[in-house]
């Protein structure tokens, strides 16, 4: 897992197509390139998973991911849970070094037995814990938690589906459906990687597409499709510039540009696109620099490294505070193990207690 997914890669595969179809996966929401050495691990966290006892594939909610939100939701009210959202926390109430509950930002304070948070952890301890009185070295380890990305949304509305030159066709058909993948060989996201390393946007996008609408009618009207772009690389730190709504429209424009030599009527066929830049990622989710996973996922990040050897198994130097998202092991991936290890965590300290 140490090594380079590059060098793995022509071990196996003679063919460029197979190997890029492997390369992207090695640098997924991750600012590395396929020559990085890791970057054979960050592959294998993402064949980790299954979905109906099929090993290493991804699944697609109907409806939209958002519905295991829903679904985790109502399993939890059902179960006596009140859930609050529009709730912004201001700080983690901690006395005498335990944490008991949190106050709001409109004030209000709830006082609790425990204390989980799903919040990245610099978030957590320098701005919730501002006022607690933590190790100077601890807090170094978390300013110094690696959370760079590179990574640009597009979620575009569509007249009809891409026609491939591959694969002709705008009728919903096998190209359509699961992963769709741009970067003809290794060396395409290679050279991504290298422009966003110099601090600029990458000239030829790696991009993994999802066109929910071909086996999903319901997140479209009849005749209308949506396409998901997961694209990289757009560094959150750009070389002598910020992240303006002319920037993210430049790079929002290459991406088609890109998407349009392999479909050349896919340019025609956008009627409108949402971009989420790192910088709106960021805001919006409250995820670091725009990281998905809340803190690169290479091995030296990972087991009782995450996020430092003090957190690892979920509890904190605070006592009574836990964290539990994506921060922790295993790391990001909506596959819900940082939230249930971090679970299990409480409830063993709890009966040891009682």
């Amino acid at each position: 897992m140490f090594g380079n997914l590059y060098d793995m890669l022509a071990d196996y595969f003679e063919s460029d197509y197979l190997r890029a179809a492997f390369a992207g996966q090695g640098v997924i929401g991750t600012f590395i390139g396929p020559k990085t050495p890791w970057s054979v691990y960050v592959m294998w966290h993402h064949m980790f998973g299954e979905v109906n006892g099929e090993q290493g594939m991804w699944g697609y909610v109907r409806g939209g991911m958002g519905h295991i939100s829903f679904a985790l939701a109502a399993s939890a009210e059902a179960q006596g849970v009140t859930i609050r959202t529009n709730t912004p926390v201001a700080k983690i109430l901690i006395s005498n070094g335990r944490a008991e509950g949190v106050r709001l930002e409109n004030g209000e304070e709830l006082r609790a037995s425990a204390v989980l948070s799903n919040a990245e952890p610099k978030r957590t301890f320098f701005q919730f814990c501002a006022d607690a009185d933590l190790d100077k070295g601890f807090l170094k380890r978390i300013a110094n938690f690696k959370t760079e990305s590179a990574v640009i949304k597009l979620n575009i509305a569509l007249k009809e589906l891409p026609n491939f030159t591959c694969l002709p066709g705008t009728a919903p058909g096998l190209q359509h459906a699961g992963s769709c993948d741009i970067s003809p060989t290794p060396e395409w996201v290679q050279n991504a990687y290298e422009d966003a390393a110099h601090g600029e946007l990458s000239q030829k996008p790696y991009i993994e597409a999802y066109m929910q609408s071909a086996t999903d009618p319901t997140v479209a009207p009849a005749g209308y499709h949506t396409i998901s772009m997961f694209c990289q690389y757009a560094p959150y730190h750009l070389r002598g510039r910020e992240w303006s709504e002319e920037v993210k429209n430049e790079m929002a424009d290459r991406i088609i540009a890109t998407m349009g030599e392999f479909a050349p009527n896919f340019a025609d066929a956008v009627l409108h696109r949402q971009i989420l830049s790192p910088v709106d990622i960021e805001q919006r989710y409250g995820m670091p620099n725009g990281n998905i996973f809340h803190g690169e996922i290479t091995p030296d990040q990972l087991f009782s490294l995450r996020p430092t050897p003090e957190c690892a198994r979920y509890r904190t130097p605070v006592e009574s505070l836990y964290l539990c998202g994506s921060s922790t092991h295993p790391g990001g991936g909506v596959m819900g193990a940082p939230g249930h290890n971090a679970a299990k965590a409480l409830l063993h300290d709890w009966s040891a207690q009682n």
